[in-house]
């Protein structure tokens, strides 16, 4: 099998990097914290050692609310806005995604988002679009619907880190959560999530949900063997189905990610060494990143 693609959803490792190490811990001299930024390059040297990936691309949300899925689901991320439509994000946090950002132009690893669109529908597009083989990198399960053995596309999901992170292809997520990857979606919209603000439908959980679809298939499916008499929905079920019917029919394409987004010019081939080298000298001086700079510069060398 040739070398991976690797797609790295940013905002899910920076976010996790952020939590997971202490600012205290990772700090400039004058005590600016550097966790997210020390994080996220240690993960990304470690996915290079063992991945072995060819290629490299980090996908950004240039819209993490966008306004087409919040018409559908109103409820959409709506627990996680600051004001306006910001998301809220720790103040520290916010002042690193700008150096980390250009750290990763210096190695030379592109890093974006596409307007009106979220990283996971750029990790969707790259997935679809890209040769074969693509891996796929993020702590956010929505992107288990993205699996397809035929294609070549795999989820590493990290969400116990990097350093534990499940490699998922089709079997894995049908022994995970009982539905196959091409119906996760489905699932996700009828077993709903508080993470993302979906209410999913009162009184199907994960455990129904998955039943429906291995009788069923996917919502339109279910939603169309609503009209049979005959269709065999126990009369409780039923019920919820019916009176979820206008919620399902929207939450469905809010769910689905997007694979069609048009992406701008990049390079996806990962650099055997920076690309900028003085500009990544300059920030790892000012930034305290030597160690975790070198660390990732010595991935891409091997």
């Amino acid at each position: 099998m040739s070398r991976p693609l690797l797609a790295v959803d940013a905002p899910s490792l920076y976010f996790r990097a952020f939590h997971g190490i202490p600012e205290k811990a990772a700090q400039t001299e004058a005590g600016e914290p550097v966790n997210a930024i020390r994080g996220f390059l240690d993960m990304l040297a470690q996915l290079i050692r063992t991945r072995r990936p060819d290629r490299l691309v980090c996908a950004l949300d240039a819209d993490w609310r966008p306004a087409w899925r919040v018409e559908l689901v109103p409820s959409y991320k709506k627990h996680r806005v600051a004001h306006g439509d910001v998301e809220e994000v720790p103040a520290s946090l916010e002042k690193q995604v700008p150096i980390l950002l250009e750290t990763l132009a210096a190695i030379g690893i592109p890093a974006f988002g596409v307007p009106g669109y979220e990283a996971d529908d750029v990790l969707g597009t790259l997935a679809a679009g890209q040769p074969a083989p693509v891996e796929v990198v993020s702590g956010d399960r929505d992107l288990f619907q993205l699996v397809d053995d035929a294609r070549g596309t795999r989820l590493l999901y990290c969400g116990r880190g990097v350093a534990k992170l499940e490699d998922a292809d089709e079997a894995l997520v049908l022994a995970k959560y009982g539905v196959e990857a091409r119906w996760y979606a489905d699932f996700a919209a009828m077993r709903g999530d508080p993470s993302d603000g979906l209410p999913g439908v009162a009184g199907v959980g994960e455990k129904t949900a998955a039943r429906l679809i291995e009788r069923y298939g996917g919502v339109e499916q279910i939603l169309a063997a609503l009209d049979d008499p005959d269709a065999g929905f126990a009369p409780g079920v039923r019920t919820k189905l019916d009176a979820s019917r206008d919620y399902l029919a929207k939450a469905l394409p809010v769910c689905k990610v997007a694979t069609d987004v048009p992406l701008p010019q990049f390079d996806p081939v990962l650099p055997h060494a920076p690309r900028d080298p003085d500009a990544l000298l300059a920030l790892a001086e000012r930034w305290n990143l030597a160690g975790s700079a070198r660390r990732l510069v010595d991935a891409l060398a091997g």
